[in-house]
């Protein structure tokens, strides 16, 4: 049961599920740590053993959802079965604190959401959601040399920023979010049980690199690398140009913290196995992120937290969101492009129902261009399903006047318009089949309704 596997924060941790089974999950806000949602160990659970071998994916024992998803991991639809009945636990890799979240990001962050409110909310389950937050990065730590602050100071004002966009996209927050820097003594404890198990090694410079060629053929489950790949080595202390840091020695002049290997801060993989396994001990449901994101950094992830939990599989299904892309570049958005929107600048021309529409028109999982035109499109599509909504409502006020309405044919339809939408979520959370329905029940409703005389009272 998940709650075994909580403890120390067993109480809390029960009552932060009891809270989401009545739909009231709650979010540590503010300083942002887990511990102030009761949710976190003081320190790592024991490993526990999982059974299989090698790459084969491993169909999860729980409660099925009736929901069939696309998993990365065994690169096909698999039914969504969840260890813990009616309760989904879900990671998801949060934002590194240096500047403004851009559309790209909202996509990402729009789509999962969009799923997760479909597995709560037409699926009956509830969601426990940790979202990382990287704190500590190069990027960080540049952004703030340069504009002569603490790396800290930068990363907390750009927190908030980022929460405050999250909430004008109307996306939900997770249950809690997970600092890195807050975190620190949980991720020097999980370096320390890898470099046991004989799968890290520390070298003169003070850094720890986690042995790729360790894990052998277990390496790549997720996106078939192989370690065995001749790459042309760069001027480095690791052993094999695929090994990854676990811990990264200091520079001078740079934030640190003091571990066993020296002055430093951990490697950016390190950082969401332990958040993750903080919180949900060795088995996790739903792990999630951009498809850019898939490797190295989810990679490396399982690599490591298999390695710490001594398991075969740690997360059972791994899903990836497609890129933005710009409308004729054929580019993702991103800001080593330099062709980037930020959430703050589209708001001020766009509505967030606007942009959520356009994330609905699209599979989750598909690539997806930006642009005014199809921005054009998901605006019309919610003119045309408010103009139905406002009719409908008239004509049952008795307010618009028209031929006789056939009734028993529109409910026949919204009946079949309702399986139509749930078999479409159903299958891979198929929004932009979801929308068609809608679309198709609103053209219907629409022909009831035409040569229509509007009343006023």
């Amino acid at each position: 049961m998940l709650q075994a596997r909580l403890a120390p924060g067993l109480a809390a941790a029960s009552r932060c599920l009891r809270s989401a089974s009545r739909g009231e999950l709650p979010v540590a806000a503010g300083r942002g740590a887990g511990a102030e949602a009761g949710l976190v160990r003081s320190r790592a659970s024991p490993p526990r053993c999982c059974s299989g071998v090698g790459r084969k994916w491993i169909k999860p024992t729980g409660r099925e959802t009736g929901i069939q998803t696309y998993n990365s991991l065994s690169r096909s639809k698999e039914p969504l079965i969840l260890a813990n009945a009616g309760v989904a636990t879900w990671y998801s890799c949060g934002p590194t604190v240096y500047d403004h979240a851009h559309l790209g990001h909202a996509c990402s962050y729009v789509r999962f959401d969009i799923i997760r409110r479909i597995i709560t909310k037409v699926f009956g389950n509830q969601v426990v959601m940790v979202m990382g937050i990287t704190d500590i990065d190069d990027k960080i730590i540049k952004r703030a040399n340069e504009m002569n602050i603490s790396p800290l100071a930068l990363a907390r004002v750009y927190e908030e920023d980022f929460k405050q966009d999250m909430a004008a996209l109307k996306v939900l927050p997770p249950t809690v979010y997970m600092r890195v820097t807050e975190n620190i003594p949980q991720i020097i404890s999980f370096i320390e049980r890898i470099m046991a198990s004989g799968h890290a090694y520390a070298t003169s410079k003070g850094n720890v690199y986690f042995d790729v060629k360790s894990r052998g053929e277990r390496y790549g489950k997720l996106t078939s690398v192989y370690p065995d790949v001749q790459e042309e080595m760069v001027d480095s202390d690791k052993r094999h140009v695929k090994d990854f840091a676990l811990w990264k020695a200091a520079k001078p002049q740079e934030l640190y913290w003091a571990s066993p290997w020296g002055k430093g801060r951990p490697g950016w993989h390190i950082e969401c196995s332990t958040i993750s396994s903080t919180v949900f001990g060795s088995q996790l449901d739903i792990h999630t992120g951009g498809i850019d994101l898939a490797f190295p950094h989810h990679e490396n992830e399982i690599a490591q937290s298999e390695v710490y939990h001594q398991c075969e599989q740690w997360g059972n299904y791994f899903l990836h969101s497609g890129h933005l892309l710009i409308k004729g570049s054929q580019e993702k958005m991103s800001k080593s492009l330099k062709n980037y929107i930020t959430i703050k600048d589209f708001l001020t021309k766009n509505s967030a129902d606007e942009f959520r529409m356009f994330c609905l028109r699209s599979k989750y999982r598909s690539a997806i261009e930006f642009g005014d035109d199809s921005m054009n499109d998901a605006k019309n599509l919610l003119q045309a399903i408010s103009s139905f909504i406002s009719d409908a409502n008239a004509y049952m006020k008795g307010q618009l006047v028209c031929d006789p309405i056939k009734e028993d044919v529109l409910w026949e339809m919204l009946a079949n318009t309702k399986a139509n939408v749930k078999a479409a979520f159903a299958d891979d959370f198929d929004t932009s089949r979801a929308v068609a329905a809608i679309m198709d029940l609103i053209h219907h409703g629409n022909r009831q309704l035409k040569a229509v005389t509007k009343v006023t009272h």
